[in-house]
């Protein structure tokens, strides 16, 4: 056993869940200690409070896999922790496709794994999990048997913990454009190319709260990425969409997407940076029953979190200039950074400044298969708006 001690004043962060251990956390670790080992964690007065990796590079030196202290961790405990999580999943009726594994939340820190049918896509994030990669492997291949699990660890995060960008097959080579359905339609997914794992599993339930304001509506969609908003709001009986990315590829896949469903005769899309575009339709006078707006990430770090709500506010507040009075905004945010609090004052800030009247429609974060655990705030990281704009 490899013994790590807590300090005496520390925050009850800890002692309370949370499975990170920051290295100011941490009073002494036994010599000999490696990179990747599995340390048992005691507090200050030698009470037991968990096991989890080490990582003396990474600013969170240990992040915690258990509180059981009679927990082994081998090869099995991994199979059957991604056994608990395909339970979890089917409980909850994500048979199809699903995040089968949300890191921290699920109890694996820094473990991601999208199944897209009987494919899947894993991101081993910090060095304690990649170490035991292999072994994830072989519980997906006894859980799933499945037909292809491809690796997109092509990850900055990965390099704070000393590890290299990478991506590749972890199993026989597939074909890595695959198809998947999801709420009746059909979808074109990269897990080579695509942005993180290829695709946006996170609003699969948001795609459905659409369906009612977008009948009959003409709709214009931002931050398309390959355009599974505006292909569910043409599904759903819009009289027309339009969907600007400036990625030249997203709109490819995009239009590609709206031709697989047969929909392109009233879905289509263009590249385009959507802050210019926007902005001059603005003073144009042009406007749309349903603006919908899905940007990124506008910040990764505290130190540039007014940059994110300046770009939150600017792009939200393009949008509503371009709705006509009663229709509606949907709109986004996916940086646990801003919080679902801030993100609502934007929201307001912008409607104030574009003199529009707004009452919220609905109001809601990612799909269960993302579940939050209270107290850990990476893992409620998504915001989803409708508001109707008068």
């Amino acid at each position: 056993m490899i013994r790590a001690k807590l300090r005496r004043k520390i925050a009850p962060r800890v002692q309370l869940g949370h499975p990170w251990v920051f290295a100011n956390e941490i009073d002494t670790i036994d010599e000999g200690a490696q990179d990747g080992d599995i340390v048992t964690l005691f507090s200050h007065d030698d009470r037991f409070v968990g096991q989890g990796y080490y990582n003396s590079r990474s600013q969170i030196q240990i992040r915690l896999l258990t509180r059981d202290p009679k927990a082994v961790i081998d090869e099995q405990y991994f199979l059957d922790q991604i056994r608990s999580c395909w339970h979890y999943r089917q409980k909850l009726g994500y048979t199809e496709n699903c995040r089968l594994v949300f890191g921290e939340a699920d109890g694996l820190p820094q473990l991601i794994i999208d199944k897209f049918n009987d494919y899947f896509v894993i991101q081993t994030l910090a060095l304690g999990m990649d170490r035991w990669k292999p072994a994830l492997v072989k519980a997906l291949e006894a859980v799933f048997n499945p037909k292809g699990i491809y690796e997109r660890n092509d990850v900055p995060v990965r390099e704070l913990e000393g590890l290299p960008q990478q991506k590749g097959f972890l199993s026989a080579p597939f074909d890595t454009r695959i198809q998947i359905r999801e709420n009746g339609l059909l979808f074109h997914v990269d897990v080579e190319q695509g942005q993180k794992t290829g695709y946006f599993l996170d609003q699969q339930d948001n795609r459905r709260a659409i369906q009612h304001i977008v009948k009959d509506a003409d709709v214009l969609g931002a931050f398309t990425y390959t355009g599974t908003f505006e292909v569910h709001a043409a599904h759903y009986g819009a009289k027309s969409v339009l969907g600007l990315d400036i990625s030249a590829n997203a709109v490819q896949m995009a239009n590609a997407n709206a031709a697989l469903n047969g929909l392109s005769d009233r879905c289509r899309f263009e590249v385009a940076n959507a802050f210019d575009v926007l902005k001059s339709w603005g003073k144009e006078g042009k406007n749309y029953d349903v603006v919908m707006l899905d940007p990124p990430a506008f910040t990764k770090s505290r130190e540039t979190i007014q940059k994110a709500i300046t770009g939150y506010k600017e792009i939200n507040l393009r949008g509503m200039k371009l709705v006509r009075p009663g229709g509606f905004l949907v709109t986004s945010s996916c940086t646990n950074l801003v919080n679902s609090e801030l993100f609502l004052q934007i929201i307001d800030m912008a409607a104030r400044d574009a003199r529009r009247r707004i009452r919220q429609v609905l109001f809601q974060t990612q799909s269960p298969d993302h579940p939050i655990v209270w107290g850990q705030e990476n893992t409620q990281y998504l915001k989803f708006l409708i508001v109707q704009v008068q």
